[in-house]
């Protein structure tokens, strides 16, 4: 089957191959280095043969042809993917932008989670009598938006993407009392006041996606947006009619409703995102014809800006929960075929936090040159199982696939270098403010305005610094957070309130555990074992083993060697514990720990991490310090490692790679002071390194600890305040706030998963082989415990991996 070059420029006769992708054949460029020429493999199949030459030439595709290119499997599945990356870069190629893969940063805004629909896989949504016992507001408030959206423009962030159900006012008593007594007539009112307020107070560029629009609410919010969206899912009238299908009682998933709320956007000129979801019931047919109808709209119009291709991923206590995820292979194949069918010049989105890092090669190979939104500050609401991956590291796999990361704005380059075609005269000098007028990108530098914050003035000076940490937490001195780390009586419940908004919006709902068993290395011994806690290599292997056959996914190592054994051990006891098991995680050897085997090994420090890698420790503790600070060091524990030494080996550790935790030690002869200056040098570390992935603010225990900050305050109202401000202090920063269940018991524990906590840390479980060689053994906290926490405070619970990944457990 000879294809024909794809070439939207003119070009001469194929020049040099480019090096191949993961060991495939190199396939010849023209000279230009515009585009790809290809020479697939011969499909086996007439039906996928004809419609790959349709789509090669630039023809339309049938529901038929979309259909067979979607059953391709093997050699013809190969060729799919051949044809939609070759049309894929020759669309960029004309765009300017060869090469280029695009992405936006921004910070998701979940405005409000009542809906008046009821989809079977969707957790996004509340009722009312869930907000009131999550303590959850109605909607978030314009002082609660701000909060995000300002955190999220100091890092960086140009979209601000408002998603919320549908019209929920038209099913809940509850909306409508609100946006009355708010003076809004409807949700879309109030999106629209939102959309506008977050431009003139922090630069960012609104995207709405509120649902199901009419002609007269599009036009109406064009002005306070440069886009908005809605997802097509699928044109499926079975799984909207059919009792028991998945938007069986929804009554804005009707397929004919939203094609026309997409045809009504493209005749008020609004740049519009929407796409299928794959694996939600649909059949193959069903998917071509979703993508064929999206086409033939885009043609009438021009303005749909990118097409999304979303994978299924069940969530736990949906109607769907236990319904399989969409299969790899249909999903890719259904993203080459949106290329197919949607032709060179449309851009093909996939969410990267939705498949699998080991993935992206084939959506790569499959057409795609868009990765969406992506938050360094929010979680997916929507998909809160599912953290998005750091945009340094979603670069570097780009990268390594051949391409380059660039950010975007909201809309997409070819609405913004058209504004007058395409953007409200409102919205022209907002976008033009963040945007390269050459390519349509995000302008390189751009700053996004982020005006300073009210002075801290007025008769309610306590709640307007509180609200200030939330929205700014570097605008507060050192002063300002001791005093709110003092805070008592209804000061503390509205600091601890504003904490766990600021919790809920950035982090999102779920609490967090994982599944792990503890070892305790200062209890080693080459000899047989004679004193509790002892143990010997062949007893580390046993105990990972076991740990893995409980379900454990990670052992956690750490503890001073004895003097008389040499520090070789350390990789001893990490070599075992990998050979035994090698997919466990091995989160194993604090500061101090790996000081000690660099000195005494006499390999240095960047040699002693060196080796921890070769030997297979995946992560790091921070542990081993109690406040950043000398006083506190010499009067609490003058055995450990000097506060320098401390924040050279962790910064060490983050350099070589591995990520680590992050701790304070409370309550003992500290001072407001030194735990605010422990905060500040933690953010100032993870500013450089990056490599935190929580904080456990731990109190000391008797008898040295149990000391109040603030004489006379109940322990509960000071472990309140610390994790309160901690959650605050550290927002944008380092993302999540671990309770330390062992210390303060699990009912205080979720008194403090309302104070801005979302982890539980570890399960720590005993075992059955030695389970003294643990520290805190005797202790255990069951998934099935950690889960029935979750479920009294009406917010979903989750296993994750030892880097907050999710484990994919369900208790």
């Amino acid at each position: 089957m000879p294809l024909r070059p794809v070439c939207l420029q003119e070009h001469n006769d194929p020049g040099t191959a480019r090096a191949p992708l993961h060991g495939a054949r190199p396939r010849p460029r023209c000279k230009t280095g515009a585009v790809t020429l290809l020479e697939p493999s011969p499909p086996t199949s007439t039906p996928i043969a004809h419609a790959l030459d349709r789509a090669a030439g630039g023809a339309p595709l049938t529901v038929d042809d979309a259909t067979a290119l979607l059953g391709a499997r093997g050699a013809d599945l190969d060729a799919v993917l051949a044809v939609a990356g070759s049309l894929r870069d020759a669309g960029l190629a004309a765009a300017g932008r060869a090469g280029v893969i695009t992405y936006s940063r921004k910070a998701f805004v979940p405005l409000t989670t009542l809906c008046r629909d009821r989809c079977h896989y969707c957790i996004f949504v509340d009722t009312p009598g869930q907000l009131l016992k999550k303590r959850k507001p109605v909607f978030m408030s314009p002082e609660q938006v701000l909060a995000v959206v300002r955190q999220g423009a100091a890092m960086g962030c140009k979209e601000a993407l408002l998603t919320l159900g549908d019209r929920p006012e038209e099913r809940w008593p509850e909306a409508r009392a609100w946006l009355d007594e708010h003076g809004f007539a409807s949700t879309l009112d109030y999106v629209g006041h939102i959309a506008r307020l977050i431009t003139a107070e922090t630069g960012m560029l609104a995207h709405l996606n509120p649902g199901v629009m009419t002609a007269d609410e599009l036009v109406a919010l064009r002005p306070t947006a440069p886009s908005m969206g809605m997802m097509l899912e699928t044109t499926s009238r079975r799984l909207h009619e059919e009792p028991g299908q998945v938007h069986y009682g929804s009554p804005d998933k009707d397929p004919a409703l939203r094609l026309r709320v997409i045809d009504d956007a493209g005749r008020a000129r609004v740049p519009f995102t929407t796409g299928i979801l794959v694996g939600i019931g649909e059949t193959v047919r069903d998917r071509a014809e979703s993508l064929v109808a999206l086409r033939d709209l885009h043609a009438r119009h021009g303005h749909v800006q990118e097409i999304i291709v979303q994978n299924f991923r069940a969530k736990p206590r949906t109607a769907m929960q236990d319904a399989p995820d969409a299969d790899l292979i249909e999903y890719v194949a259904a993203v080459a075929v949106a290329r197919l069918v949607m032709g060179a010049h449309m851009r093909i989105q996939v969410p990267p936090n939705l498949s699998a890092p080991a993935e992206f090669a084939l959506l790569v190979r499959a057409g795609i040159d868009d990765w969406g939104g992506v938050s360094p500050l929010t979680a997916d609401h929507v998909n809160p199982e599912r953290p998005w991956p750091h945009v340094d590291d979603l670069g570097a796999k780009t990268a390594d696939l051949g391409y380059t990361l660039r950010e975007r704005l909201t809309a997409h380059p070819e609405f913004v270098r058209d504004a007058a075609t395409w953007l409200d005269q409102a919205m022209r000098a907002p976008v033009a403010a963040l945007a390269d007028p050459a390519t349509g990108l995000a302008a390189a530098g751009a700053v996004v305005g982020h005006p300073a914050a009210q002075p801290d003035e007025g008769p309610d000076t306590f709640r307007r610094r509180v609200e200030r940490a939330a929205a700014d937490p570097l605008s507060l001195d050192d002063a300002e957070w001791a005093r709110l780390l003092a805070a008592t009586g209804d000061d503390l419940d509205a600091l601890a309130a504003t904490a766990d908004d600021v919790r809920r919006y950035t982090v999102g709902e779920a609490i967090t555990l994982v599944v792990n068993r503890n070892l305790t290395s200062s209890g080693f011994t080459r000899g047989a074992p004679t004193a509790p806690g002892a143990f010997t290599l062949d007893d580390a292997a046993a105990i990972a083993v076991d740990a893995a056959a409980l379900g454990a996914t990670e052992v956690c190592v750490q503890g001073l060697l004895p003097a008389e054994v040499e520090a070789e051990a350390y990789l001893d006891i990490a070599r075992a514990i990998k050979d035994a098991v090698p997919g466990i995680h091995l989160h194993a050897y604090r500061p101090q720990d790996v000081r000690d085997l660099a000195d005494r090994g006499g390999l240095g420090l960047d040699g002693a991490l060196a080796a921890m890698r070769a030997v297979g420790v995946d992560t790091v503790p921070g542990t081993g310090v109690k406040v950043l600070s000398e006083r506190v060091r010499a009067l609490v524990a003058p055995g450990d490692l000097e506060i320098d030494g401390w924040v050279e080996g962790i910064t060490a550790a983050h350099r070589a790679g591995f990520r680590s935790t992050s701790v304070l030690f409370y309550g003992h002869v500290e001072t407001a002071a030194e735990r605010i200056a422990h905060l500040r040098a933690l953010r100032a570390i993870q500013h450089e390194t990056r490599g935190f992935t929580e904080f456990v603010p731990i109190p000391l225990p008797g008898p040295a600890g149990g000391v109040p900050l603030v004489p006379g305050r109940a322990a509960i109202d000071e472990h309140r305040a610390m994790v309160a401000v901690s959650r605050l202090m550290l927002s944008g920063s380092i993302p999540h706030i671990q309770i330390p269940w062992t210390r303060v018991g699990r009912d205080t524990g979720a008194v403090l998963l309302r104070s801005g906590g979302d982890d539980l840390g570890g399960t720590l479980l005993d075992g059955r082989v030695k389970p003294e060689a643990g520290i805190e053994h005797g202790l255990e906290l069951p998934v099935a415990d950690a889960a029935a926490i979750a479920a009294r405070m009406f917010r979903p619970f989750r296993v994750r991996t030892t880097t907050y990944g999710d484990a994919g457990a369900r208790p």
